[in-house]
């Protein structure tokens, strides 16, 4: 049997990173085989290589392209969050939590459900096909969810995520299961070795509308003061990549986990139909927003009504 290749988005996060690990070995155990091999679209950010280390996974092979490849798709459907050379590719399977953006000219088994994290659907997939979950996929998974639902702060967080999640703590012997969140995010909120453009980066998606490209990037903080000092930088940087890689809008919304609001920075060809579909006036392209935490639910569907008349 041919290998499978399971791999998530591009700007890997911590959620996508996970899953493809998670459901690899999943798919091996199911087959009894050593065909499915998790690997990822890019480098892994601070949070995701924590996460690894401390639950002892080597980081998944870097793969350049899609194309001639027998994949699995986790934690997305849009073509284009997907690594290149998709369109040469054999696609085996999606599993994902995202909005449906997806045509392929053969049926295939499509998994998408309303929950928090991929790795809520793995999780349950574990417990469905009756497979225990090691001490160290739980511990993944686990700290894929928090990260995702943020600390179940997330208005993405459903029943489903925090039943898992007390699950998982239990498995992967971590008795606070809140306080572990919380060193996630320090550690996913540490800028002081990062450029603008890493900052940036992080955790980014592109999002292609009839009016046009928008990329939107996300980090978390437990202090947004940390981020006073650079937003001169990271406006400059928005700009430079929306111009050089041709983006309608480029936007980093800075979100404070702890006052559960989110500071917006754009740079775009026409800031009203940002304006718009914020639903607050910028002010020097920024704005802070109070109970704006979630990308997938509170921002891009608001983008999408106005960029995709």
């Amino acid at each position: 049997m041919e290998k499978i290749y399971i791999i998530g988005h591009t700007s890997p996060d911590l959620d996508t990173v996970a899953s493809a690990i998670a459901y690899a070995n999943l798919k091996n155990q199911l087959t009894k085989t050593e065909n499915y091999l998790p690997v990822i679209a890019g480098e892994v950010n601070a949070e995701t290589d924590f996460a690894l280390k401390k639950f002892h996974f080597e980081k998944p092979s870097i793969l350049e392209s899609l194309a001639q490849k027998k994949v699995i798709l986790v934690d997305h459907n849009e073509n284009s969050q997907s690594l290149k050379g998709r369109e040469k590719a054999e696609i085996i399977e999606v599993l994902d939590h995202h909005k449906v953006d997806f045509s392929y000219s053969k049926p295939i088994v499509f998994k998408v459900f309303p929950l928090g994290a991929s790795a809520t659907i793995i999780a349950r997939c574990y417990e469905k096909n009756n497979l225990e979950i090691s001490k160290e996929i739980a511990g993944l998974l686990l700290s894929a969810i928090l990260v995702d639902t943020v600390i179940t702060k997330s208005p993405t967080c459903t029943e489903e995520d925090i039943k898992y999640i007390e699950k998982l703590a239990k498995i992967a012997q971590i008795e606070d299961w809140r306080a572990y969140g919380l060193e996630l995010f320090k550690i996913r909120s540490s800028v002081n070795t990062k450029t603008p453009e890493e900052i940036i980066k992080g955790d980014f998606k592109d999002f292609n509308f009839k009016q046009g490209k928008i990329g939107i990037g996300q980090v978390e903080t437990v202090d947004l003061s940390d981020f006073d000092d650079l937003k001169e930088n990271l406006l400059k940087k928005l700009k430079e990549i929306q111009e050089k890689e041709n983006y309608h809008s480029v936007i980093l919304f800075i979100t404070d986990i702890m006052k559960e609001g989110s500071l917006f920075l754009v740079a775009g060809k026409d800031l009203s139909k940002i304006e718009d579909a914020l639903g607050e006036k910028l002010k020097n392209n920024e704005v802070y927003i109070p109970g704006i935490i979630s990308r997938k639910k509170q921002v891009a569907p608001k983008f999408m009504e106005i960029f995709d008349k």
